[in-house]
């Protein structure tokens, strides 16, 4: 039923993705499919990383780990933007279709109350909204 699950990660927040990506790996067993981490970062020195290679270098090992760990094949992307906090929905729907996702798979902040205030935007339901393939929210 799948053949390829994009996985939206942030390199620096992977202890909150537990959820997310063991649904990924489930999947992935489930249908032999491949699974794709993607990452989006600016240019600019992060805390994740002090050099765009450095950001490519950290996405690439952990992919090459969950993919040895859960016996599944991975792959990695980083996507570089100016501004993520702008761009990030956009960048990742326009990574699903040039990876040829069949899935997406992303993690859901939990709602608070910026949420009910309108001062943030979810991410996950932009991208539900706006993709035309299958988006499993996790929260």
């Amino acid at each position: 039923m799948y053949h390829a699950i994009m996985v939206p990660v942030d390199l620096e927040h992977v202890e909150k993705l537990g959820k997310s990506l063991n649904t990924a790996i489930d999947l992935a067993r489930h249908y032999n499919a491949i699974v794709h981490y993607v990452a989006v970062t600016p240019s600019a020195p992060t805390e994740a990383a002090h050099t765009r290679e450095e950001f490519t270098r950290r996405l690439a090992q952990f992919a090459s780990e969950q993919g040895e760990q859960h016996g599944i094949q991975t792959s990695s992307k980083v996507i570089v933007s100016a501004d993520p906090a702008v761009e990030l929905d956009d960048k990742l729907l326009a990574t699903y279709r040039e990876i040829g996702a069949d899935l997406i798979i992303m993690a859901s902040h939990v709602p608070g109350v910026a949420d009910k205030l309108h001062l943030m935007s979810s991410n996950a339901g932009y991208v539900a909204r706006h993709a035309d393939i299958s988006v499993f929210v996790v929260r």
